[in-house]
């Protein structure tokens, strides 16, 4: 058996978190996140030789890539299991210390919004706004994690705060 490059060891644990926290978001689910994180790195391992061959200059953007594949096809398959994809469960987010029930419950209904509208985002907008606000990718590294182009990676993201903005505007101007 093979040994792992050096280099190769040095992308995962440098990106690991990132990925792991990219694909959460996306999933929405630890246990899948967790799978889908494991897929991305075998994917990752075994394209690694190619790359190293081709000499391609964002690893970053390339291991988000393998990510966004992974996800796109688990969230696939969780669908045809399931017969559509399922409501959110936010309930896990708030932890229950510090702000009283009623403030609490505001919190919480906010947080479901919000996550209701990103899942309802089409599947290219969600990926590329969460590359580009949560994990902080650049939009060269978002066209490229998404394979697209830097002005499809921009009016993506554009498009899908847009949606967000006018979806959630009706919820909060009674607030």
């Amino acid at each position: 058996m093979q040994s792992v490059p050096p280099d190769f060891e040095s992308l995962i644990h440098t990106h690991g978190a990132a990925v792991f926290g990219y694909l959460w978001r996306l999933l929405r689910d630890e246990a899948d996140a967790e799978d889908c994180l494991q897929e991305t790195y075998l994917r990752a391992y075994r394209a690694y030789p190619r790359l190293l061959a081709r000499g391609h200059a964002n690893l970053t953007a390339w291991l988000y890539r393998i990510a966004t594949n992974t996800a796109r096809t688990h969230l696939r398959q969780r669908a045809r299991a399931a017969g559509r994809v399922t409501a959110l469960d936010i309930e896990r987010l708030a932890d229950g210390h510090g702000p009283g029930v009623a403030e609490l419950a505001e919190r919480r209904e906010a947080l479901r919004a919000v996550a209701a509208a990103v899942e309802a985002l089409p599947y290219q907008q969600r990926a590329a706004l969460i590359l580009r606000k949560y994990q902080a990718l650049s939009y060269a590294e978002v066209a490229a994690a998404l394979d697209c182009s830097e002005a499809a990676a921009r009016a993506n993201v554009y498009q899908a705060l847009k949606k967000l903005r006018g979806e959630l505007a009706g919820e909060y101007e009674a607030v």
